[in-house]
C-alpha cells in the first residue's frame, strides 16, 4: 500500500534560473509544500497510532487532528485565487484531492471505527473491516495518482524538475505501510483459526457435542489452509519471525482439532453414560437392584474416576500450549512492527 501523502513530501530539484522571490513557479510549489507538510507529519502520527493500537477510539483524536490540518491547508490554498499567474489547474486538483481525503478520513473512517468495534465477533466481520479500511486508502491513492500527474504537467510547463520523494518522512511512510500490510496478511491467517478455536471452546463449555465436532473439523480445515498459505508467503525483508509464530499457532490448532477435541468428546460421552446410568440406579429401590446392575455401575464409576484424571491432564496440557502459542504470536507481532517500523 502506497503512502497516502507521499506526494506532499516532494523535494524540488530546480533547474530554473533568474528566479524572483514569490514570483516563480518554484516559490509557488514551495508555498504549497510548506502548507501540506503539516498534513504529512500528522498523517504519520495517525498511521503510527492505527498500527500500534487495537482500540479505534483511542486513535480518533489523532484522526480529528489530521482532518483539521487538511481543512486548514485547504483554506490557505483556496486563498491563492489566481494560482500561479492565473494557472489554477494544479491548485484545483490539489483542492479536490484534499476534499476527497477529508471526506474519506472524516466520514469513511468513522464508519470503519464502528466496524472495528465488532470486527472480532467473526472472521467475516474482521475481513470486512480490513477490506473497508483498504478501500478508503485505495480511493485516496487514486487521487494521489491524479495529483501526481497534474504536478508533473505543471512542472513540465515551467521547466521544473521534481525528484522522487527521498525525505525521511516519506521513507518512513513507505516502510511502515509495507510492514503493516505484511502483518495484516498474517494476522488474518492467525485470526481465522483463533476465532474458530474460541467458538470451539464455547461449545465445550456448553457440552454441545455437535458444535464441538463441527468446529473441530473447521479448525482442522482452517489450520491446513493457513499452513498452505505460509508455504508461499513472502515475509517482509525475509524476516520470518512472525511467519514462524503463525505456523506454531496453526500447528497447535491442528493438533487441538485432532487430539484435544476427540478426547473431550470421548470424556463427555462417558460422563453422559454415567449420568444416565446413575439416574436409572437412583430411580430403583436398593432392594430391587440386581447384582449385575450394581457391578456394572460400580465399574462405570471406576472408569469415570480414572478418566477424570486423564481428562484433567489433557485439558491442562492444551490450555498451557494454547496460551504459549497465542501469547507468542501477540508478542512476536508487536516485536515485528517495532523492529521494522521507524521510530518517530
Amino acid at each position: 500500500m502506497k503512502s497516502i501523502f507521499t506526494l506532499l513530501l516532494f523535494l524540488l530539484t530546480v533547474t530554473i534560473t533568474n528566479a524572483q522571490e514569490f514570483k516563480t513557479p518554484v516559490d509557488y510549489l514551495n508555498y504549497i509544500s510548506k502548507e501540506t507538510d503539516i498534513i504529512s507529519r500528522t498523517t504519520w502520527k495517525y498511521t503510527s497510532a492505527v498500527a500500534h493500537s487495537k482500540n479505534a477510539r483511542k486513535i480518533d483524536v489523532t484522526r480529528k487532528t489530521l482532518v483539521k490540518s487538511i481543512q486548514t491547508a485547504a483554506k490557505k490554498i483556496e486563498a491563492l485565487k489566481e494560482g500561479y499567474k492565473g494557472d489554477v489547474e494544479y491548485k484545483n486538483q490539489l483542492l479536490a484531492y484534499l476534499a476527497i481525503s477529508e471526506k474519506q478520513i472524516n466520514q469513511e473512517y468513522d464508519k470503519i471505527i464502528n466496524m472495528q468495534e465488532v470486527a472480532e465477533q467473526s472472521y467475516d466481520f474482521m475481513e470486512a473491516f480490513i477490506m473497508a479500511r483498504d478501500l478508503v486508502n485505495a480511493k485516496i491513492n487514486e487521487e494521489v495518482d491524479k495529483l501526481n500527474a497534474n504536478q508533473k504537467i505543471f512542472a513540465n510547463k515551467y521547466g521544473i524538475q521534481i525528484g522522487e520523494d527521498k525525505s525521511e518522512l516519506g521513507k518512513k511512510m513507505k516502510i511502515s505501510n509495507e510492514v503493516f500490510e505484511n502483518h495484516t496478511q498474517l494476522y488474518l491467517i492467525f485470526f481465522k483459526v483463533n476465532f474458530t478455536e474460541s467458538v470451539l471452546m464455547k461449545a465445550i463449555a456448553e457440552n454441545n457435542l455437535n458444535a464441538i465436532q463441527q468446529n473441530s473439523n473447521a479448525l482442522e480445515q482452517y489450520s491446513n489452509e493457513g499452513l498452505d498459505k505460509l508455504k508461499t508467503f513472502k515475509a517482509y525483508k525475509n524476516d520470518v519471525m512472525l511467519v514462524n509464530a503463525t505456523k506454531k499457532v496453526l500447528e497447535f490448532s491442528k493438533k487441538e482439532a485432532l487430539e484435544f477435541a476427540p478426547g473431550v468428546v470421548a470424556f463427555m460421552m462417558l460422563n453422559q453414560k454415567f449420568q444416565e446410568s446413575k439416574k436409572i440406579m437412583d430411580d430403583k429401590k436398593a432392594s430391587i437392584r440386581s447384582k449385575a446392575e450394581i457391578d456394572n455401575f460400580n465399574a462405570l464409576v471406576n472408569t469415570l474416576n480414572k478418566e477424570v484424571g486423564t481428562y484433567n491432564k489433557l485439558n491442562t496440557k492444551f490450555n498451557t500450549e494454547r496460551s504459549l502459542a497465542i501469547n507468542n504470536w501477540n508478542t512476536t507481532g508487536t516485536n515485528f512492527i517495532s523492529k521494522h517500523v521507524p521510530i518517530d
